[in-house]
């Protein structure tokens, strides 16, 4: 079996939505094909034309390859070393950032075309299925700022969505008032009750160590599972900082992209939970890298997800097989592309968790009309 086609589709819904820090309303959709009349998908949390132009581009010279020259021609069932292939024929261009997003739609897309040739569900290929119902957690964004306001989002993730934890995304208004956001995640643990897990994103709402230390009280007494994106992540020595104040941090989702940045992170900066982006690290192959360096350290692994079923997919796959029983990001965007781009629907179940899928491959399988509907010429 040869690759015979890479196309990286970029797919976008006008909405004032778009504007928010949501990756659901642009996403660029990778698709394989092959001779053998199998198609696998995956999908980047990047810029689609940037990504467009990494596959599409024809080679500068042999350590600035385009990668749809690069795989055409290839046996896609061989994902892991056409990984590093990628990595080395773009070393002058690549390494990080732009070109690992590109590698990481593609290398989903070939895993997914191996599990289907060899007829086997893509956590056959990790460390097999620990557990087919993942846990999940939904994204609140943006936060309501009346206390009532609060208790219908909260009260609709859990009735409506069947969620049994929330994560909330702050905004800089967080930081003008911190006695009224006291009181707002002090509702929200009320409607969660005890017994269910609230996380917080801090997504760059302050920029120093002393204005996240200022916020921290706040956020251990409403009892955070752990602050996500706590500071820029060039500030390590910040990142350790605020570990040492006693609330677990998860860092990775707001743009690294290689399993020595993650080391540099958990090492330097005392985070306690990676959050890699499946798509951003270079698909399952770079993930299984940062996982593996992560469990030699003692840290976990909770993958950051806000795109589409493609994703959500992986993640399952991953999560499914994964050493430890960790949180799915279950992304509650209302953008058409988060919950249309495969033909298939994945829901939270009564219980609060997802089903791991179990047909071969990604086991999703692309919508070609939400394709052809939101398609950028």
């Amino acid at each position: 079996m040869k690759i015979t086609n890479i196309e990286a589709i970029h797919l976008r819904v006008e909405d004032p939505n778009i504007g928010l820090f949501d990756g659901s309303y642009d996403d660029c959709v990778i698709r394989v094909s092959t001779d053998a009349g199998l198609t696998g998908i995956g999908e980047a949390e990047s810029l689609a034309p940037a990504v467009q132009a990494i596959i599409n581009a024809p080679s500068a010279h042999n350590h600035a390859r385009g990668l749809r020259e690069l795989l055409l021609g290839r046996d896609p069932t061989q994902p892991d070393q056409l990984w590093e292939l990628m990595y080395e024929a773009t070393d002058y261009i690549g390494r990080r950032g732009l070109v690992i997003h590109a590698m990481g739609g593609i290398d989903i897309a070939l895993w997914d075309i191996k599990g289907q040739a060899e007829n086997k569900p893509i956590y056959d290929y990790l460390s097999g299925l620990r557990r087919d119902r993942i846990e999940a957690y939904g994204t609140i964004y943006p936060m309501a700022r009346t206390v009532n306001g609060v208790d219908q989002q909260v009260e609709d993730a859990l009735n409506r969505l069947h969620l049994r934890n929330i994560k909330f995304a702050a905004d800089p208004w967080w930081m003008d008032d911190l006695d009224v956001t006291a009181r707002l995640l002090q509702a929200a643990r009320r409607v969660l009750g005890p017994e269910r897990g609230m996380i917080v994103d801090a997504a760059l709402s302050y920029r120093t160590t002393e204005e996240g230390l200022r916020l921290l009280p706040i956020l251990k007494d409403a009892g955070i599972l752990f602050l996500e994106a706590p500071l820029p992540l060039d500030d390590w020595e910040g990142h350790a900082r605020l570990a040492a104040a006693g609330v677990p941090l998860g860092v990775g989702d707001l743009g690294l992209t290689h399993v020595n940045e993650f080391i540099e992170a958990m090492d330097r900066g005392q985070a306690a939970i990676c959050q890699p982006d499946i798509t951003q690290v270079g698909g399952f192959t770079g993930l299984m890298k940062v996982a593996a360096a992560a469990r030699q350290r003692g840290k976990r692994v909770i993958t950051h997800g806000y795109k589409t079923n493609i994703e959500i997919a992986a993640n399952l796959h991953f999560l499914g097989s994964h050493w430890t029983a960790e949180l799915l990001e279950y992304s509650t965007s209302k953008s058409p592309l988060r919950w249309h781009t495969t033909e298939e629907e994945i829901v939270v179940g009564s219980d609060g968790r997802v089903e791991v899928p179990r047909r071969p491959g990604l086991g999703v399988r692309l919508n070609e009309e939400t394709v052809a509907r939101y398609r950028v010429a």
